[in-house]
């Protein structure tokens, strides 16, 4: 049992440290630097790429790794291994018989050691900035042939790629031990980091992400081809044409907001409020039935159960009879960005033929003042390939809206995170999700959003949730190809 090593390009002083880390093992027979230029050290190969993310570089690293297994270290500041850490790693790797393994870690935070545990691979864990920490291990033989068969050349993708086809082969193995120390150099919170995939300067990056993935959905026979089943909107009656949803809970600080965003909208149809208030314990309840007294389209529920989330709430308002033929989420900190945003959706459904409409958004403070990265558009959703795409990337933009009886077909998973996410893959198995790339209302950002600053635990149970549904709906698209695509 030997070892290759390939670790990121560092100064000089932080290099030196992790190859000493890494030598200090028996295991390790040899060291190459990944970076643009020669490191100049004794007895350390060289690979010139400027990261790990290319084809070339990958490319270049199998055709030097000579020992049972490889191993990757991805960050530039030094590496702390933990008591024999690789001995651990390799000897799960071969017991396992994993293509790929890696570990929990500490990170060191501010001077503070954190723990900093992973999840568990699965199918569906298809989203390219799947946290498998800076240390990973793979069976150099399976890396070999992953590259081999490697049909595009990416600058950017290449590790993802890489990922995605020995999850084709083997297993990716987590080892919930505590085996290695990185430093941690993005010291933003949750809620800063989540919208880093649709900065239009990461534009480039993500488009080679879309081909990799859609290439192994093709691979394992899941990619859906262009083709969707046609709506007739006149099929059944409804009190109004439209509907917008709010469920809420304690926002007495933006409630008031949220509701007069929706009575000064300006249609040629009749729209209806409902907001569906989750046993609020602040004012929030009071500021409701103030409004609903002085207007007659606000419909303040109340649900019978007390075991709701998010989405339980929504399928309260969306089963309730006044409900109308569309059903338009705004959030109850949220405000629409002018006087005709229910018109402009109910009018892009007829146009587009959909059965579910995602918006874009500007993000904002709570004064409401533009803060980075400004507008979400998710103009990574395209016509052809958008619902293939929506298994990698984590979230479909808002607001979104919905073509009521599919709604009420399919039902609003019971949670509060990830909920609208599951209802875009299932619904656009079938149906075209049509699109409105400019802004439709104002997304406030402040310390009361429920994804602001969420701790490592929050944050993959939200991971993990979202990794199990693209895993159930990766299967149910499967059984779907295979059955034809028969709409």
């Amino acid at each position: 049992m030997s070892i290759s090593c390939f670790i990121a390009g560092a100064d000089a002083t932080d290099l030196q440290q992790t190859i000493s880390e890494l030598k200090s093992s028996g295991l390790v027979k040899e060291v190459f630097v990944v970076q643009p230029q020669n490191p100049g050290l004794h007895q350390v190969g060289w690979i010139e790429a400027a990261s790990f993310g290319s084809t070339r570089a990958l490319e270049a690293i199998a055709a030097m790794a000579g020992e049972d297994l490889s191993l990757f270290y991805t960050k530039s500041m030094p590496l702390h291994l933990g008591q024999y850490a690789l001995e651990r790693m390799c000897r799960m790797a071969i017991d396992a018989q994993a293509v790929m393994l890696y570990a929990d870690h500490y990170t060191l935070k501010n001077g503070n050691l954190q723990p900093h545990p992973t999840i568990e691979y699965q199918e569906g864990s298809l989203r390219d900035d799947f946290d498998f920490g800076s240390v990973v291990v793979y069976q150099t033989d399976a890396l070999k042939k992953a590259v081999k068969s490697m049909d595009k050349t990416y600058a950017f993708a290449g590790l993802y790629d890489l990922r995605l086809r020995l999850s084709q082969t083997g297993k990716l193995v987590r080892m919930p031990e505590f085996l290695y120390t990185e430093a941690e150099t993005d010291i933003r919170q949750s809620g800063q980091k989540m919208f880093d995939y649709v900065d239009p300067k990461n534009r480039d990056v993500q488009v080679e992400m879309e081909q990799a993935c859609s290439g192994h959905l093709k691979a394992v026979g899941a990619y859906l081809e262009p083709v969707f089943r046609s709506i007739s909107f006149d099929q059944e009656a409804f009190a109004v044409e439209a509907s917008v949803i709010i469920p809420v809970r304690n926002r007495e600080k933006t409630i008031a907001d949220a509701i007069e965003s929706v009575l000064s909208q300006e249609t040629a149809f009749d729209f209806n409020l409902i907001v569906v208030d989750n046993f609020s314990t602040d004012d929030t309840s009071n500021i409701i039935k103030s409004f609903a007294a002085n207007d007659r389209r606000i419909i303040h529920l109340v649900p019978r159960r007390s075991d709701l989330g998010i989405g339980g709430c929504w399928n309260v308002g969306v089963a309730h009879p006044q409900c109308g033929k569309f059903a338009i989420q705004l959030d109850s900190d949220d405000l629409y960005i002018d006087r005709h945003v229910i018109s402009r959706i109910v009018g892009a459904f007829y146009e587009q033929n959909c059965a579910m409409l995602v918006g874009s958004y500007q993000m904002v403070n709570f004064d409401l003042e533009e803060i980075p990265p400004g507008l979400i558009d998710h103009k990574e959703w395209t016509p052809n390939n958008g619902r293939n795409n929506a298994l990698r990337i984590n979230g479909l933009g808002a607001p979104r809206a919905f073509y009521t009886p599919v709604l009420r077909d399919i039902k609003v998973p019971n949670t509060s995170y990830g909920e609208d996410y599951a209802l875009g893959l299932n619904i656009s198995r079938e149906y075209q999700i049509g699109r409105i790339y400019e802004p439709l209302y104002l997304c406030r950002r402040w310390d009361e959003n429920s994804d602001a600053s969420l701790d490592i635990q929050k944050l993959n149970a939200h991971n993990f949730y979202k990794d199990k549904i693209r895993t159930l709906e990766l299967w149910a698209r499967r059984q779907y190809v295979k059955s034809g695509q028969k709409l």
